[in-house]
């Protein structure tokens, strides 16, 4: 029963990022090198559990009263903190290295770390609630990471070739990836009404939507990019 639950909860990461890998067709990354990628997300979650902390030790917590605290909590404690844990394992990690070298990589680096997050995540919640909570999350908040990361990875893959406008676009990546995550939890903070779980399911399919939208794009982008780097070698 525990290998059963902790296949669960493991699963899904694994198959995000081994999709995202085949999708980064023209020159993946080293495959060592994602990997510690995937093991930084898992220990980022550290920043965000010891930020939670302090601020349930504050009174702000999920169930903190009134609409106005809890999109609080829900954007500037938990979406504001778990994005930006990951995005300081990709900004001042995985960005630096040589092998980020097309726009793509951007999203590639993004979504390892964020699965390596989403699955230290759903180890948690699967040890604490069961194998149910695993299959929800396999549908739901595992694909939301993802959709956050690859809206993060966007602009740190334009960030990295776009030197002049750096700082803003990397802060962007931030901004979106904490503005999807925040709502998609604040729906759900509110209430267990059908409407409120809709409102944040309808949350998470723009965000996916859109990460399907920027991965098309920099794949085109980064393809143009290989092209135009191989012409200037001949």
């Amino acid at each position: 029963m525990f290998l059963h639950a902790l296949a669960i909860a493991v699963a899904p990461g694994i198959a995000i990022s081994l999709l995202i890998y085949m999708l980064d067709a023209r020159d993946r990354e080293p495959v060592r090198l994602l990997i510690r990628c995937f093991l930084l997300g898992v220990l980022s979650v550290i920043f965000p559990l010891t930020i939670q902390t302090l601020a349930a030790s504050y009174g702000w917590n999920a169930g903190v009263p009134g609409l106005l605290n809890k999109a609080i909590f829900a954007f500037g404690v938990v979406g504001l903190s778990e994005e930006l844990g990951k995005f300081l394992v990709l900004r001042y990690y995985a960005f630096r290295k040589p092998s980020f070298d097309e726009p793509f990589d951007g999203i590639v680096y993004s979504v390892m770390i964020g699965m390596g997050f989403a699955t230290a995540e759903n180890i948690s919640y699967v040890m604490q609630f069961g194998i149910g909570t695993g299959w929800v999350r396999m549908f739901i908040s595992v694909p939301a990471h993802a959709a956050f990361a690859v809206l993060m990875g966007y602009y740190a893959g334009l960030a990295k070739f776009i030197p002049q406008h750096r700082g803003t676009l990397l802060f962007t990546g931030l901004f979106w990836a904490t503005a999807f995550h925040g709502a998609f939890d604040f729906f759900l903070f509110i209430g267990s009404s059908l409407f409120l779980v809709g409102a944040s399911l309808f949350c998470l399919f723009i965000g996916i939507r859109l990460s399907v939208k920027a991965i098309r794009q920099h794949r085109e982008l980064s393809s143009r990019w290989y092209d135009d780097q191989r012409e200037e070698e001949e």
